[in-house]
């Protein structure tokens, strides 16, 4: 073979040699920089506020799965929201995405939790299992997805010392981005709450919230912090299911002014009318001539039935029924 064959065959090889090691090392670098996106992206999801005021550590963070698996492992989570003056502390966090998808991320987080607020909220949480997708868009998140399993939670008030425990054999919570709309959907399986000192409002039950809120995609990944004051939306459904066909559902639109108090135009259903009043009046002994003339006026409005269909009419947190009976006030958030 002649020398200049050789030569040109040489170049080849060493051109080609070169193109990979370029290549390595620029993937190497997009692969070390989708995995720091990976840590924004997952702090921010723990707690939602914007870069600027949302600080995170992860202790003894290791990055795996190179080269084709984005893998971010901390053995503990510290979240700080300085604007909000929250801080929060998780267990042991594990998340990947595959590279070709990298805006497709799930991610495993441990308890226990401790959460803190500035106005004296603490909240301590275990659970058995938590599991959580996301899809990440060129800006923010598009949508995301929470299962617990087996979720323990208490919180105490410091400044009035009122404690709630909460518990539920699953909790699920979806969220996403519809235009310019946020679209929200919780739901409780075998869920139950106990406020220190006081009856036991509802026996254990099952629930479901579907819930839009016009304007507020950016609640998603903290980029809208104009909180609630000023906004509307439609609340699809909430039901309440303690068993047995005994169910109760609101639904309607709303809206809340600049001072937070509520308004809207609701229609509560009620099934097994009967039962829900014999339960009111196990749990507020002291209230049952109330809670028997409340019966004869839901059974009067249903004709006679067991099933109850009203309007809730709501004006600036005046509650009244079919916008005459009176019902009481809500506190503005």
């Amino acid at each position: 073979m002649a020398a200049s064959s050789q030569s040109r065959i040489s170049r080849k090889f060493l051109f080609l040699g070169i193109g990979i090691i370029v290549f390595v090392a620029i993937y190497s670098a997009g692969w070390f920089y989708a995995a720091q996106r990976l840590q924004d992206t997952v702090i921010r999801t723990l707690a939602p506020g914007g870069k600027a005021s949302v600080s995170g550590e992860c202790s003894d963070i290791a990055f795996k799965g190179y080269p084709f698996r984005i893998g971010l492992f901390c053995s503990k989570v510290d979240v700080k929201d300085a604007q909000n003056n929250v801080s929060a502390s998780f267990g042991a966090l594990r998340s990947a995405a595959q590279i070709y998808a990298p805006g497709h991320i799930v991610w495993e987080l441990d308890s226990p939790a401790q959460i803190q607020t500035a106005h004296g909220l603490n909240v301590s949480a275990q659970w058995d299992n938590l599991q959580s997708s996301l899809v990440t868009k060129l800006r923010g998140i598009d949508r995301t997805a929470l299962v617990i399993e087996g979720l323990k939670a208490t919180a105490v008030s410091s400044v009035t010392a009122q404690t709630i425990n909460f518990d539920a054999a699953t909790t699920e919570v979806h969220l996403r981005q519809n235009g310019a709309d946020l679209d929200g959907a919780i739901t409780l399986t075998d869920a139950s709450t106990v406020i220190k000192d006081w009856p036991q409002l509802l026996p254990r039950l099952n629930a479901i919230a579907d819930i839009t809120l016009a304007g507020k995609a950016g609640m998603i990944d903290g980029s809208d912090r104009s909180g609630l004051y000023g906004t509307s939306g439609e609340l699809r459904r909430v039901m309440l299911d303690i068993g047995e066909g005994r169910t109760m559902r609101v639904s309607g639109p709303f809206s809340f002014d600049d001072q937070g108090y509520l308004s809207g135009q609701f229609k509560l259903e009620i099934e097994k009318l009967g039962d829900w009043a014999d339960n009111a009046k196990q749990t507020f002994p002291q209230l049952q001539s109330t809670i028997d003339t409340a019966r004869k006026l839901l059974g009067a409005l249903a004709g006679g039935r067991d099933r109850a269909s009203v309007d809730l009419v709501v004006e600036r947190g005046r509650a009244t029924v079919s916008g005459f009976i009176p019902l009481g006030k809500i506190p503005p958030i």
